[in-house]
C-alpha cells in the first residue's frame, strides 16, 4: 500500500447537456482538513480546467471528477480495433472519426464511426444500435463498471442518448469541449486510470480527471439508495446523514454549504449530486475506500473505471490508496 500526498483541491462536477444543469462543488485542504464549499454553476465549461489551474497554480494537485463516462466498452473497442482509449479520444472529430460526436437521427446513420443514437424519440430501440454495430446484447455496450450489481442497477450505455438517465450527450460535451482540449494543451492534465494509479498521478502541479458516480456514492453516504431525489422533501430527509458523514470524516463545511444541505438543496437535484459526488470522492481521498480499479489492461487502457467502485467479481484491484487515515 502506497501513501502519498492528498490533492490540495478536490472537485466534482455534476454534468448535464445544458449549462443550467452543470454544477460543481469543491473541497480545499486547509490545515490537514478538507473544507467544502457550496455548489455553484460551472459557467463556461470550456474554460473549467484552465480556470482551476489558474486558481490553484501553486496549490499542489487537483482531483476533478465528472459524472459522465470516461472510457469505451471493450466490445466496441474490439470492433474499431482500439487498444488505447486516450489515444482514441485525441483522434475523435478528425479524419474517419469526423462524425463521431454527431448523434444519429436515423438507424441508417449508425456506424462504428458514428455510434451515438438516437437524436430524438420515436420508434427507436436498443436493437437498432446493436444491429448496426453487429452486437447481440446491450451489455456489450456497457463497461464492466457499469454493469448491474447487488447494490445498483446497470448504468445507461454510453452510446444510447435517449431518456432521463442517458449519459451519451453529456459525454460528448465533456470529451469534446473539456477533456480533449485540456489534454492537448496541458501535459500536467492526467486521466485516471489511463495514465496510472491515482496515488502516482496526484503530484504537485497535476490536474487529475476521474469519473465519479453520485448515484453509487449515495449508498455509501446514506447507507441506502436514495429514490426520488428530484423532490425537495427527499433531499431534506437526507441532510442529516450528509451532515453526520462530514462530522465523522472530519470534513469541514463552509456555512453556506451547511445551509444548502439543511434546506435540502433548494437549487435542485443537480446541486445535490454535485455535493454527493464530492463527498464520495473524499471517501476515496481520505483512504476509507480504494480507488477500486481492477489491475487488468482492459480497465486501465480501454474501459476506464468509476472512482471508488469495487468489482466484486474481480477483487484484484489497484490497492494504491491516496492516504491511510484510520
Amino acid at each position: 500500500m502506497v501513501d502519498t500526498m492528498r490533492p490540495t483541491v478536490v472537485c466534482h462536477a455534476d454534468w448535464g447537456t445544458t449549462s443550467e444543469k452543470r454544477w460543481i462543488s469543491r473541497a480545499v485542504l486547509e490545515d490537514g482538513h478538507y473544507k467544502t464549499h457550496a455548489p455553484t454553476q460551472v459557467g463556461d465549461h470550456r474554460s473549467l480546467i484552465s480556470r482551476m489551474r489558474a486558481d490553484c497554480e501553486k496549490a499542489g494537485s487537483i482531483l476533478l471528477g465528472f459524472d459522465f463516462p470516461i472510457g469505451i466498452p471493450a466490445a466496441y473497442a474490439e470492433l474499431v480495433r482500439v487498444t488505447d482509449f486516450k489515444g482514441f479520444l485525441l483522434q475523435l472529430g478528425e479524419g474517419e472519426w469526423s462524425d463521431f460526436y454527431s448523434v444519429c437521427g436515423k438507424r441508417s446513420d449508425i456506424s462504428k464511426y458514428r455510434p451515438f443514437y438516437p437524436y430524438r424519440p420515436g420508434g427507436t430501440k436498443h436493437k437498432d444500435l446493436l444491429d448496426a454495430l453487429g452486437l447481440e446484447d446491450i451489455n456489450e455496450l456497457r463497461r464492466r463498471c457499469e454493469l448491474k450489481t447487488a447494490e445498483r442497477n446497470a448504468a445507461c450505455p454510453l452510446f444510447w442518448t435517449l431518456g432521463a438517465n442517458q449519459v451519451g450527450k453529456g459525454a460528448i460535451i465533456g470529451w469534446h469541449d473539456v477533456i480533449v482540449p485540456a489534454l492537448r494543451d496541458d501535459p500536467a492534465v492526467k486521466l485516471w486510470p489511463f495514465d496510472g494509479a491515482l496515488c502516482e498521478l496526484l503530484r504537485s502541479g497535476h490536474v487529475v480527471v476521474a469519473e465519479a458516480y453520485p448515484a453509487e456514492y449515495c449508498r455509501w453516504l446514506l447507507g441506502k439508495p436514495l429514490r426520488g431525489k428530484g423532490r425537495l422533501e427527499v433531499r431534506k430527509n437526507a441532510s442529516g446523514e450528509l451532515l453526520r458523514w462530514a462530522e465523522l470524516r472530519g470534513v469541514l463545511l463552509d456555512p453556506d454549504l451547511e445551509t444548502v444541505i439543511g434546506q435540502g438543496f433548494a437549487e435542485g437535484d443537480d446541486s445535490f449530486d454535485a455535493v454527493v459526488g464530492l463527498f464520495g470522492m473524499l471517501e476515496v481521498v481520505l483512504g476509507h475506500r480504494s480507488p477500486g480499479c481492477p489491475s487488468d489492461t482492459v480497465a486501465h487502457a480501454i474501459e476506464g473505471w468509476i472512482l471508488g467502485h469495487v468489482d466484486s467479481d474481480n477483487p484484484n484491484v489497484d490497492g494504491c490508496r491516496v492516504s491511510q487515515d484510520p
